[in-house]
Parts: structure tokens; C-alpha cells; sequence
């Protein structure tokens, strides 16, 4: 198997202003995983190294470029998958983490648990020696004035940011990353500091297996991004690989999710796919959705 990876970094209604940060990142989160798969290291090594790359970028909504909670405080969701054993590990409300990522392929490795939330999961983030942060260094004076901005706005409603007709609130993306391996492992992640002004404690899709994220190496690779609630509704993400496993192309099954997304629940989102055979596609239905690659054959393309 030649090894592949795809990445994205959100969709949304990406303003031209901002598509050379999205292109830029999303390129150098692709060369990076990319590497290690060209040096040998796993599907898995190649998903956590693109998503690190994004989360220190605070061009996206992940680590470093993390909304503001309603509290006016950073959250953090992130998952990671491998598909050979269906192994994950996932973290979510975390805070002072600037790689969320990592701290969920630890919790993969080093526990009997999937999942770690809140002050448990900074709790043993500690415990192995992972490096904290305040919250200050994950804070932007532009999330700053976003949340200060919407916590003036009595009528803001999470759904305005995914709309075509977008508004002043301009959300950046959750990021993700699928890849195949030499051995033909498929691993996905995905990351994310949530929505604008969410409710503290709010979990979204990026760390519930099936929803945001789902790696399995009998079928595909799945990152999702959008509007959190409607893609866990649909369990966007298992949706993919189940229409893959039913003999649907990797395109097939990501513009079928993203239809049902949209006509099931109203909901506005990505995906981006890798399948068994090293097919890679993404679909989305919001105006916008950046995404980089690099196919089998070693060709890079772009997407914005």
C-alpha cells in the first residue's frame, strides 16, 4: 500500500482574507504527516503530527486559535483513532492543553478508558508529564473580541455562523486528518476549541467516536467539521464508513452523508475520507471548506 493523507480546516464561508492562512496551514499539516508516513512511522504518528501542526496555527479552531466559551474561557475537544483495532482514545471541556490531540492518543495508549473530560483529563495530563499552559497563551485578541462582540449580541444563535448569508462572527475550523499507511492502517483525528459563546462544559462531535471522527482499516477514514449538534445527530462520521462497507465510493458516501445531513436535520458541515484502497474525497455544504492532500501517487492538491 502506498501511503496517502488528506487534512482539512473547517467549513464555513472561509472570507478571501483568510484563504491564504487556511491554504498555508492546511499545507504544511499535510507535508508533515506526510513524512512520517514517507519515513515509515504510522497512520496513526501522521494524523497527530498534521493536527499538532493546526493546533499551534491560531489560524483555526483548535489549540492556540480556540474560541471563547461563554465564560470567556478556552475548551478543547479532541479525538484519534486507529483502525486496525478500533483503538481511541478522546478528551473533551480540557483546557490549558496546546495539543489536545496527543493528550488523546495518551489516553489510547496509557489507559483502559477512551475518554477523559474536563479536569480529569488536565489531571492526568499532569500526571505523565505533559506541559500545561495558562490560559492566557491559548487566548487571542481576536477570540477576545469576538466573545466580547457576541456576549453584546442578545439574538446570537450558533447557527447564523454556518449560514451562506454569514454573519460578523466569522467561525474558523475545527481541523482533522485521515491517512493510510504502508500496511494499510487507516488512522483518523480531529480537533477542535468548539463553537462561539458555547455553554461551558459543551461537548461537540469532533470527540465522540462515529460523530466527528471514526477510523476502521475494513472500510475508511472519516474527519468531520460544521455544526457540531447535526453531525452528532447523524453520527456523521460511521454514516461514511457504513455507506463504504455497502459498496459506495469514498465521493459516493461523503456527498451522501453531507446530503442527509443537510435535509435530515438542517445541518451544515464537512467530511473528508480516506477508504480502504486509498481513495480519498471530501464533501461539503457550507460555501467553503479548506482541504489539502497528498494522493497515492504523491500528487499534493488543495482545496479552499
Amino acid at each position: 500500500m502506498k501511503p496517502c493523507i488528506i487534512v482539512h480546516g473547517g467549513a464555513w464561508d472561509i472570507p478571501e482574507d483568510a484563504w491564504k492562512a487556511h491554504h498555508d496551514g492546511c499545507l504544511k499539516a499535510t507535508r508533515d504527516g506526510y513524512s512520517c508516513l514517507q519515513s515509515g512511522h504510522s497512520a496513526v504518528d501522521a494524523v497527530e503530527a498534521a493536527v499538532r501542526v493546526m493546533e499551534e496555527d491560531p489560524t483555526f479552531d483548535a489549540g492556540r486559535g480556540s474560541f471563547l466559551n461563554a465564560d470567556g474561557e478556552v475548551e478543547m475537544d479532541a479525538a484519534i483513532m486507529d483502525g486496525d483495532d478500533l483503538a481511541f482514545g478522546a478528551v473533551a471541556a480540557v483546557q490549558n492543553i496546546v495539543h489536545p490531540v496527543t493528550l488523546a492518543r495518551e489516553v489510547m495508549k496509557r489507559t483502559q478508558h477512551c475518554m477523559l473530560v474536563g479536569e480529569g483529563a488536565l489531571r492526568f495530563a499532569r500526571s505523565i508529564g505533559m506541559q500545561t499552559v495558562d490560559q492566557e497563551f491559548l487566548l487571542t485578541e481576536r477570540e477576545l473580541k469576538r466573545w466580547q462582540d457576541i456576549k453584546k449580541n442578545q439574538s446570537f444563535e450558533q447557527r447564523a455562523l454556518f449560514d451562506a448569508a454569514r454573519d460578523r462572527y466569522s467561525p474558523k475550523g475545527t481541523v482533522g486528518a485521515v491517512a493510510i499507511d504502508a500496511k494499510g492502517k487507516i488512522a483518523a483525528a480531529t480537533s477542535t476549541g468548539g463553537t462561539p459563546s458555547k455553554m461551558a462544559g459543551r461537548v461537540g462531535d469532533s470527540s465522540m467516536i462515529g460523530c466527528g471522527n471514526y477510523a476502521d482499516s475494513k472500510s475508511a477514514g472519516v474527519s468531520a467539521t460544521g455544526w457540531g449538534e447535526p453531525l452528532m445527530k447523524v453520527v456523521i462520521a460511521r454514516r461514511v464508513c457504513h455507506s463504504i462497507e455497502n459498496g459506495k465510493t469514498a465521493k459516493e458516501a461523503g456527498e451522501e452523508a453531507i446530503r442527509y445531513l443537510e435535509e435530515r436535520v438542517k445541518g451544515y458541515g464537512g467530511v473528508i475520507v480516506i477508504d480502504k484502497k486509498g481513495d480519498m474525497a471530501f464533501s461539503h455544504n457550507t460555501p467553503r471548506m479548506a482541504v489539502a492532500g497528498i494522493r497515492m501517487d504523491g500528487e499534493l492538491f488543495e482545496h479552499i
